[in-house]
């Protein structure tokens, strides 16, 4: 009897991967449009300021979401990495070319918009705070891999290359996440955690929430349709190589 392919093999296929993309690109982006209007409507004007950082705190509405796509993404490149490497599963090495960009954009929000708080906040545009510079060298690992990946003339040695590369720097992770526990920091701690209630008001809590899963929804439909390009793209490769090898067969004829 044939055994019945897994979840990781089944979508291994570029065709069965495009029909997954087109079933899910409209949820994703019409959930993506109506979570961000929500979320940022709220947060921006009928959500309180902070007792301490007054209006400043605004901000954390697109801060927090791009630090946490900042690190997903980066932690999806590891698992890209680990396909590749382990399964070469076809697709991780076009998920990864896709994903690095579009993660590199999220921690460059990231770090603008920290600066952008942390200016009223601290006197100050930047310091060498342990939780500022972990996501500094985690956009320093995007630039890294996106050049990596694209540095070779064989493209399976860049692949190879990048693969490596982001699950070494998955370390990364781990510190940017528990720097202001580790550390004594200018950064405030987390005010959400899964061991304890959160230390942030509730009617500011949920527009927060709403606009996280609004920006996640909205990369998500970004990186679907990137890669979905890509394997077009691929594929059009393909087929002007083999009738370029196909024409001096013809013209022979």
């Amino acid at each position: 009897m044939r055994p019945t392919p897994n979840l990781l093999h089944r979508y291994a296929n570029p065709g069965q991967f495009l029909r997954l993309a087109r079933a899910l690109q409209p949820w994703l982006s019409t959930g993506a449009i109506i979570f961000l209007t929500v979320g940022i409507v709220w947060g921006l004007f009928f959500a309180p300021a902070d007792w301490q950082q007054g209006e400043t705190v605004r901000i954390m509405y697109v801060h927090v979401p791009m630090a946490w796509l900042a690190s997903s993404c980066y932690l999806g490149l590891a698992v890209c990495g680990l396909l590749s490497l382990v399964w070469r599963h076809p697709l991780a090495d076009l998920a990864a070319i896709e994903i690095g960009p579009v993660g590199a954009c999220a921690a460059a929000l990231c770090l603008i918009t920290g600066s952008l708080w942390g200016q009223p906040m601290w006197g100050t545009w930047w310091v060498w705070d342990a939780r500022l510079t972990s996501v500094l060298v985690l956009f320093f690992l995007y630039l890294g891999h996106i050049a990596l990946i694209r540095a070779f003339d064989e493209p399976a040695r860049g692949q190879r290359a990048a693969a490596i590369l982001a699950l070494a720097g998955a370390i990364d992770l781990p510190i940017i996440k528990f720097s202001v526990q580790w550390w004594n920091t200018l950064h405030q701690p987390d005010s959400i955690t899964l061991t304890g209630a959160p230390t942030m008001s509730m009617t500011m809590l949920w527009p927060l929430l709403i606009t996280t899963i609004g920006f996640t929804l909205g990369v998500a439909a970004v990186i679907f349709a990137r890669l979905s390009a890509a394997i077009h793209e691929s594929r059009a490769r393909q087929l002007m190589a083999r009738s370029r090898l196909n024409r001096p067969d013809r013209s022979a004829a």
